[in-house]
């Protein structure tokens, strides 16, 4: 049976290498669904087999593309970078040992480079010294800071592949060949300067990303019977379990306060800066962060699927979703660079036929081949993207993928659904209405014992205001989504729920014909319970926010009754609004409004939501408690609020503007510097800022996504 299965690629240091990767193991038939991304070095694909016979293939395919680049297994992965071909594992003081020594060495052979290129010109310069001492200083610059250039493009050159490095070698051995030994040099420093930015450029923004992995603690403190702890696995911690969180350290599972009182921090989680108040039975959600007080609490989710767990997943599988205008640059630059290399190639050759002077024809086409390398975009664009997931994950918003940053940017419509996202879920009974000579006491007794067995926030409300519910009297409970339930209770049929619940069972209405929950018995009304849900806080506003960022069409669906759905769409300021639906008919009108309003969104939070969820463009799950709806949402927003949302669309915009500029910015520039190259009015130096310059510069412009602003 096949799988989906992740791995981490050490040693990726380029975006074209990520894409060669890519492009190799799709070739493959064994595997499926392949996914590289670069900004997280995380390959997914798709497979069957042995996990070891995997791994090989895998390394396999991939050195003959990237012979440095390893894949390994996400349980052996410790951070270290693998040079020898094993997976293996090294401690983490190690790995950043062994990448600082190594980011040293590249710099002090920059810097070393860089002396012998002055020393050179001063050499060129001085009269006194001999004409041969220049050329052979700025060859040994040449080579001190161009050597790791030039292995990477004889391995691109073994692949017949054309990257970066092989056009910039050819560059400068052209360049050496004709005499040209200070631009040669000039090349390969800047070249090799532009890189060092780019890495730490890269290197910074996987760190700002990196870091929400570690949200997530590693051991958990065991609370044992004597009273003392002992520090465990949190892997290993079963549900049930009794922990304790000692003060300032983070929640490692998700689960219930049993005793203490504190104040948590859950930026972590949710964004929100704010502290909150906990104590005995407050939920706990993993990657909190405890204030002073020390806690005891019962675990409640595994340490899979704790909301720590969920977040991290999501961070790191977004980049696998790749965005439209991720995928269009990638097939861009595989047609790109053959055209401009071919295009390089006629430069250099027809102008000298025609009676032109070679040397000058053969410069123009190197400043050509150097500055056309797409590296600006391929490496920019799929990193503005992740950015956008890491920023949004920051504020409590978690995004499934690029491709849903681009296509909330700018939706038609957002439909939202009204219990438990614009209400709360907590209820109230507000009226209860008996007839046929029913007390209302009966009625609200018959209610409980037919909601009793439901976990729906209103089935709840009514148990809470009946009280004390004898179970043992309930028997053969059954409840339709949307609907209601039914029961049997002393051999008796008790039916509780909407309206068409009770159309189905022939019960006459006609004494209460328009109530929100009837309540039946023997074939009986017995009356009819009004319930009412506080609406949130920021309902109101986000529908504002959401209207000023030029969201015009924003509707309510819901199953809940005429009147409450009115009351709850004008406190909100919704014109819009359908009330009494089923799950399969909040269906059909999305996909009519998806029909006239174009990109249409729709946010909702329980279990009979992820329908909805699924058929929406983007779906959109509120909190982190309901697994189905969470599994089909494409977007969660963690707190549970629909202001949340105003956010997201505001901070995926700046998203695409970023990325779009930086498309913009790297084919005008590149444009310039090939047409000027190619009338003579362009050298080395400007080739190489169209390169390497452009290519730092959209990086670093990528990287601002993740600045957190208010």
């Amino acid at each position: 049976m096949k799988e989906r299965r992740q791995y981490k690629l050490c040693n990726l240091d380029c975006a074209s290498c990520a894409s060669k990767i890519e492009e190799r193991l799709s070739a493959v038939d064994t595997f499926s669904e392949v996914s590289v991304s670069f900004p997280t070095a995380m390959l997914t694909l798709t497979a069957d087999g042995e996990a070891d016979q995997l791994i090989d293939r895998i390394n396999r395919e991939i050195s003959r593309v990237e012979p440095e680049c390893v894949a390994v297994e996400l349980s052996q992965y410790s951070g270290t970078s693998h040079t020898d071909g094993h997976a293996h594992e090294q401690d983490h003081a190690h790995s950043h040992e062994h990448e600082g020594a190594e980011g040293k060495w590249q710099i002090g052979t920059v810097i070393a480079s860089a002396v012998l290129f002055v020393v050179a010109y001063l050499c060129k310069e001085i009269s006194l010294i001999p004409t041969i001492v220049s050329p052979i200083v700025f060859v040994l610059s040449i080579l001190l800071s161009g050597w790791p250039v030039f292995l990477d493009a004889v391995k691109s050159l073994r692949h017949i592949s054309l990257d970066e490095h092989l056009l910039v070698t050819i560059a400068v051995v052209a360049a050496s060949f004709m005499g040209e030994f200070a631009e040669a040099a000039a090349v390969t420093l800047f070249f090799g300067v532009g890189e060092l930015f780019e890495h730490y450029a890269v290197g910074r923004s996987r760190k700002s990303i990196a870091a929400l992995s570690e949200i997530r603690p590693d051991t958990a403190n065991l609370l044992l019977s004597d009273g003392t702890s002992r520090q465990v696995d949190a892997k290993e911690v079963e549900v049930g379990t009794t922990l304790q969180i000692l003060p300032f350290e983070r929640v490692p599972l998700d689960g219930e306060v049993l005793s203490g009182e504190s104040t948590m921090d859950a930026s972590a989680i949710t964004g929100e800066s704010a502290p909150q108040n906990v104590g005995p039975q407050s939920e706990l959600l993993s990657g909190m962060i405890n204030g002073s007080g020390t806690l005891t609490m019962r675990v409640i989710n595994p340490y899979a699927q704790s909301a720590a767990s969920r977040i991290i997943d999501m961070v790191e599988n977004a980049a696998q979703r790749k965005a439209p205008a991720e995928r269009l640059v990638t097939k861009f630059a595989k047609i790109y660079t053959p055209v401009v290399v071919a295009m390089a190639a006629l430069l250099a050759v027809v102008p000298p036929l025609l009676g032109g002077d070679w040397r000058v024809w053969a410069h123009n086409a190197l400043v050509f081949l150097v500055a056309s390398c797409p590296c600006a975009l391929v490496l920019s664009v799929p990193l503005s993207f992740f950015a956008g997931v890491g920023a949004a994950a920051k504020r409590g918003i978690l995004v499934k993928g690029g491709s849903y940053i681009e296509t909330l940017e700018k939706p038609g419509a957002i439909v939202f659904d009204k219990t438990g996202t614009l209400t709360t879920d907590q209820f109230a009974v507000t009226h209860v209405a008996a007839v046929n000579g029913a007390s209302e006491q009966e009625v609200l007794e018959a209610a409980a014992l037919a909601e009793y067995r439901s976990s729906h926030p209103i089935a709840r409300s009514i148990v809470e205001a009946f009280g004390t519910v004898d179970e043992s009297r309930i028997e053969d409970f059954s409840e339709t989504p949307g609907g209601g339930t039914r029961v049997t209770v002393d051999g008796t049929e008790i039916l509780c729920g909407a309206k068409r619940l009770m159309q189905a069972h022939h019960i006459d209405l006609s004494a209460l014909p328009d109530e929100m929950i009837y309540v039946a018995r023997g074939g009986q009304l017995l009356g009819a319970i009004s319930v009412s849900g506080k609406l949130r806080e920021d309902s109101a506003l986000a529908v504002k926010q959401l209207r000023a960022l030029g969201v015009n069409r924003i509707v309510m669906l819901t199953g809940d009754h005429e009147e409450a759905a009115k009351a709850a769409a004008e406190a909100c300021g919704i014109t819009e609004y359908h009330a009494g639906l089923l799950p399969e008919e909040k269906v059909e009108l999305l996909e009519q409004i998806k029909r006239k309003s174009g990109v249409t969104a729709f946010v909702g939070d329980g279990i009979n939501d992820a329908p909805v969820l699924a058929a929406a463009d983007v779906g959109i799950a509120m909190g982190l408690g309901t697994d189905a709806a969470i599994e089909a949402g494409d977007v969660v927003l963690t707190n549970n609020q629909p202001s949340k949302l105003p956010q997201a669309i505001t901070l995926f915009r700046r998203c695409m503007r970023i990325t779009r500029f930086n498309i913009a910015f790297a084919l005008i520039v590149k444009g310039i510097v090939l047409v000027l190259g190619a009338m003579s009015l362009a050298g080395m130096w400007a080739a190489v800022f169209a390169d390497v310059g452009v290519t730092v510069l959209a990086v670093l412009n990528s990287a601002r996504i993740l600045r957190k602003k208010s």
